[in-house]
């Protein structure tokens, strides 16, 4: 009997549930009733219009809460990303760290190709409290300008951290592996005997603390407002599971490789959808691609799902109806809660697992985390060291790192056969960043032996110079500055340079979204219908640019400075991710709750009510052991295929459990 399959939300989990639907057909002698078949349909609704291809375009770059803006919306020319940015490689080895899903998508879509480090300076610039400093010149005698205790402010912001995390966890104990760090959000407590003065003791449980109780009694306030500031996410830093945090702010992780993409983080998107239209018609299933369509309710009515739908146009009136055999939300919590609220205060027939008690209970462990992003496109790098007239207060950016893509580089222009192989296989040189042109040049002499020619030297330098990422952190409401600079594919014209002028989240967005409209104007819609992260990044008025220029001017020349230091942008736009459909960049596991249950309920919510067996699935990042990441989204969309419909993993998680187990 044919049967249908429906997702309802085209970000990354729904784009990854429907390819993995239907790329795990024939791919193994391991088949179940529950996996789509020749002749099935799979239904993907899309709320927005993601530009996909030419036969699907639309409105903005595809990828949810990842957007990729390109300089006059160009692919071929320098772009920013808007969104999620970058993921962390994999290895590829058992023990290796990393977002493993991702790296393998990455790879199996043929995009591995593209894949870049997204350097990060290791002497970023701070502005905090007025005062412009590097992190290498904080020190006893030029010290942060905050009182924290224990002269906390001669050391890295980031120390607050770690002071904080030793409470329970040491660079020499504590959990090291995803399934270590699973059983710590169930069990972990505080270890050490603290002071009377303290409002916590020993035994704690960490799960049922908030982090920003912890860290201000064991900080204070100074030293809670230094970590605050000085690690440039307010989201790191508020009342969220304690436990939980302890992961995400970890210390004593091993050295992390971030990379993104040279087509910009949203061509995995085009290229699983891509992947989705190709594999349907190879296989013989009927795909439906539905844009400009929410899910407006879903009810199980004589065991059978019953949906209705609404338009982009009028999403708050439904405009269809449908039935299927499993349903996917792929959606975040107020998504997810603006479906429940269409059958919540009525009387209706059937099974309404979204408005149940426990239920609702669980999607709450998911806070919510506004963040906003504002872009500019320059003419040159006025922000750079080796700008025309630098600024008194460059981003320390340009560093040297060897890359495949660079040895590829140096073997084109005759480099020595043995040099390539001798980097390519020495840990210490490869995808390693060097800040200083002596010590790089130094470290790759040692590692063949032999001293560079005058010409090798300055095609090894030329090569491998980089001069992104950063960031730049300040107290002030623009709080990341992130450098893109000229990426574009196409280097042989007109170069443009990208900056992420502002990069912040909580409290901060708002400071932002009241200069959207600026002085002299009523507000004339609704915000809880003002749906722009849909429609794609938008112009930021005059006014909005001026506040940017002010506060990138004293980052980087110094408190006294006027904004016209700072050029005028050739284009600025901002994407505000406070706004629905998401009203969230990213999420936070409340205090009070065992996530591991949360991550293993959740997903299927019928399973928290007493009796209740429904194919109604929540996958995203929201609920996921990597919230924030597209890995998240990825990972719990992949538990549900093993678990619920016998798909065999993508991936071996014997050491890579894709949400965490209850143990």
């Amino acid at each position: 009997m044919e049967k249908k399959y429906s997702i309802f939300g085209a970000g990354a989990a729904g784009l990854y549930t429907a390819w993995r639907l239907l790329d795990s057909l024939n791919n193994t002698e391991q088949t179940t009733g529950r996996q789509l078949m020749q002749g099935d349909t799979l239904e993907l609704y899309d709320w927005g219009k993601y530009d996909f291809s030419k036969a699907y375009p639309g409105t903005r770059a595809a990828g949810a809460r990842v957007c990729t803006w390109h300089y006059q919306n160009d692919t071929s020319k320098s772009y920013l990303e808007l969104g999620g940015m970058r993921y962390s490689y994999w290895d590829g080895s058992p023990n290796g760290g990393g977002h493993r899903l991702v790296t393998t998508v990455i790879d199996k879509l043929d995009l591995k190709r593209y894949s870049v480090p997204f350097n990060e300076s290791t002497n970023p610039l701070f502005y905090l409290r007025t005062k412009n400093m590097y992190l290498n010149e904080i020190s006893s005698s030029n010290p942060a300008p905050y009182n924290v205790k224990n002269f906390g402010a001669a050391a890295s912001p980031d120390t607050g951290f770690n002071i904080v995390e030793s409470l329970s966890v040491t660079a020499d104990s504590g959990p090291q592996t995803r399934l270590q760090w699973c059983d710590f959000y169930r069990h972990g407590k505080i270890k050490v005997e603290l002071p009377e003065s303290s409002v916590f003791k020993k035994g704690d449980h960490l799960k049922d603390i908030g982090y920003w109780n912890l860290m201000f009694d064991q900080l204070g306030s100074e030293g809670y407002k230094y970590t605050a500031d000085g690690n440039g996410y307010t989201s790191n830093v508020i009342n969220w599971n304690s436990a939980v945090a302890f992961q995400a702010n970890n210390e004593f992780t091993p050295g992390t490789e971030y990379r993104t993409l040279t087509h910009g983080y949203s061509c995995m998107f085009n290229a699983l959808f891509d992947a989705i239209v190709a594999l349907a018609e190879e296989k013989g299933i009927v795909f439906k691609y539905y844009p400009d369509t929410r899910l407006h309710s879903i009810l199980v009515i004589d065991k059978v799902i019953r949906y209705t739908i609404a338009t982009r146009e009028n999403p708050d009136k439904e405009s269809g109806a449908g039935t299927t055999a499993a349903a996917w939300l792929a959606m975040p919590r107020h998504s997810l809660e603006l479906v429940a609220q269409a059958t919540r205060y009525k009387t209706h027939d059937g099974l309404d697992v979204l408005n149940h008690r426990k239920v609702q209970l669980y999607l709450e462990s998911a806070v919510l985390q506004p963040s906003y992003k504002v872009g500019m496109f320059f003419d040159r790098p006025w922000w750079a060291d080796n700008a025309e007239n630098p600024p008194t207060y460059p981003a320390q950016i340009n560093s040297y790192e060897v890359t495949s893509d660079v040895l590829e580089q140096l073997q084109q222009k005759g480099f020595p056969a043995g040099y390539i192989t001798a980097i390519s296989n020495d840990p210490h040189i490869l995808e390693t960043p060097y800040a200083k042109t002596a010590d790089f040049i130094r470290a790759v002499e040692t590692c063949i032996q032999a001293r560079l020619t005058v010409v090798q030297e300055e095609q090894l330098l030329i090569a491998a110079e980089r001069n992104t990422i950063g960031p730049s952190v300040t107290d002030m409401p623009i709080r990341q500055v992130v450098y893109f600079g000229n990426n574009a594919l196409d280097q042989s014209g007109q170069p443009v340079y990208g900056l992420l002028a502002s990069y912040d989240d909580e409290q901060f967005t708002t400071f932002w979204q009241e200069l959207e409209l600026g002085p002299n104007r009523q507000r004339e819609r609704p915000i809880s219908e003002n749906y722009q992260p849909l429609e794609g990044p938008r112009k930021a008025p005059e006014i909005m640019i001026k506040m940017l220029r002010q506060q990138l001017a004293a980052v980087h020349f110094g408190p006294q400075a006027d904004y016209s230091v700072v050029p005028e942008p050739l284009e600025t736009r901002y994407m505000d991710w406070s706004l629905p459909p998401f009203n969230a960049g990213y999420h936070a596991y409340a205090g009070h709750y065992d996530v591991c249950d949360v991550q293993q309920k959740i997903r299927k919510p019928s399973q928290l009510i007493d009796g209740a067996d429904a194919d109604i699935f929540i996958v995203g990042e929201a609920y996921s052991n990597d919230q924030a990441w597209v890995e998240g989204a990825y990972c719990t969309a992949e538990s549900v295929l093993n678990d619920f419909f016998g798909i065999p993993p993508i991936i071996d998680d014997k050491d890579y459990p894709f949400i965490c187990p209850c143990r």
